[in-house]
């Protein structure tokens, strides 16, 4: 019949820089399916290459062509001395590896949802490709409803895990409803750019300011927003809602002096100020402002590093899901057995079917027990091809019916 196989090397069995000579661009990987499927004689075959890992996911009636194709990958990557930082699963470990990996299970930043995408795409190219065959299309299609079924039925995705999206989700839980909140990015660190993007995405209205003008304005074409210039924050600090401060200064962009004048021009309505920068820009008394409320980078760690702690733990629940999928995967593949003695079953009692509803009621209640317990299926078979034949009327179908029934 044959199995299924995962193997290849991810963040966990091999460093970036093997990972990396290893990978495969969209373009290549449409280059070398089809010529590893063919050289290697797997019946069925896909690559998924990220950032984290390069995988191979195949269905071969024969181990000795699975083993030839990762010699035949390494030998096309120039990296045949990689071979001791290569996992191989094979059969229900390989299906679950899989259902783990597009759940994003597997991943360095569990519940992320990039690999989705990813995972979808590997797909599509191998698909398109011909290299996917009836096994690896179900499983791929199983994989994904899986991969819904974690991220509906667990809190796996719900947390912020990065610390520039977990600033943003304490905005939210501050100010509730972002639409139209004034945002200011003081500085052009990467992390606070990151975060004036996820609130952008909000429909907030983004400001940017830098002590050198011109970067302020290009960031400002990128995301979107507007402009202000550095020497006149005092003027327009007060309009903001929330600031976000990352910068490479040495001492303290935002005093307390400056900030209480701007609270009290804004008659003490709430500020949210994120100083991600290090050393901090924001001055730590700031946070005894009536209505200013300021989260450093260690706060913002520290809310990382609790959800982190909650995403483990819905892992554990996703993995019961998962398995509960594998197992209904495991039970078609064994199911596919006994396809051949369902087409002839189905070739023996054509002709009578046409004679006799109750015969073809009769085959479809065998069919449905053959598929649910495939242990059954010899016995089943073997009682319609001897009896079915002589049937001629509705007795010769109700015997055929109780040994049926009773095997």
């Amino acid at each position: 019949m044959g199995e299924v196989y995962a193997l290849g090397v991810n963040f966990k069995t091999a460093p970036v820089e093997i990972r990396e000579r290893l990978a495969c661009s969209p373009e290549e990987t449409r280059n070398i399916l089809p010529e590893l499927k063919t050289a290697s004689g797997v019946e069925e075959l896909c690559i998924l290459s990220t950032c984290n890992r390069v995988e191979i996911y195949t269905f071969s009636t024969d181990e000795e062509n699975v083993n030839l194709l990762l010699s035949l990958f390494l030998k096309a990557k120039g990296l045949e001395d990689a071979r001791r930082h290569i996992f191989l699963h094979r059969g229900e470990q390989a299906v679950f590896h899989v259902f783990k990996v597009a759940s994003s299970l597997d991943s360095m930043v569990v519940g992320e949802p990039q690999i989705v995408s990813q995972f979808k795409e590997s797909f599509r190219i191998a698909r398109e490709l011909g290299t996917t065959g009836k096994i690896l299309n179900r499983l791929f299609e199983k994989a994904l409803r899986a991969s819904k079924r974690v991220r509906v039925e667990t809190g796996i995705s719900r947390n912020a895990v990065s610390v520039s999206y977990a600033a943003v989700e304490l905005a939210k839980k501050i100010f509730g409803d972002l639409k139209k909140a004034k945002v200011l990015l003081v500085g052009a660190g990467e992390m606070g750019e990151l975060a004036a993007n996820y609130l952008k995405r909000l429909g907030c209205q983004i400001f940017i300011t830098n002590r050198t003008y011109e970067k302020a304005l290009k960031l400002s074409q990128e995301l979107g927003g507007n402009a202000l210039r550095f020497e006149e924050l005092e003027d327009y600090l007060s309009n903001m809602d929330i600031v976000i401060v990352s910068t490479g200064a040495r001492s303290f962009v935002l005093t307390q002096r400056l900030v209480k004048r701007a609270m009290k021009r804004r008659n003490y309505e709430p500020m949210f100020l994120i100083d991600i920068s290090v050393p901090r820009n924001v001055e730590p008394s700031v946070g005894g402002i009536d209505e200013v409320f300021l989260y450093d980078i260690d706060d913002l760690k520290e809310v990382v590093e609790s959800n982190l702690r909650d995403r483990m733990r819905e892992a554990k629940r996703g993995e019961i899901i998962l398995w509960d999928e594998v197992k209904k995967f495991m039970g078609w593949m064994e199911s596919l057995k006994i396809e051949p003695m369902i087409l002839k079953l189905k070739e023996v009692t054509r002709e009578m079917e046409r004679e006799s509803p109750y015969l073809r009621r009769l085959v479809f209640r065998a069919i449905r027990e053959m598929k649910r317990n495939p242990d059954t299926a010899s016995i089943i078979f073997r009682i319609f091809s001897e009896e079915v034949e002589d049937v001629n009327g509705r007795k010769g179908i109700s015997y055929v019916y109780n040994r049926a029934d009773g095997a």
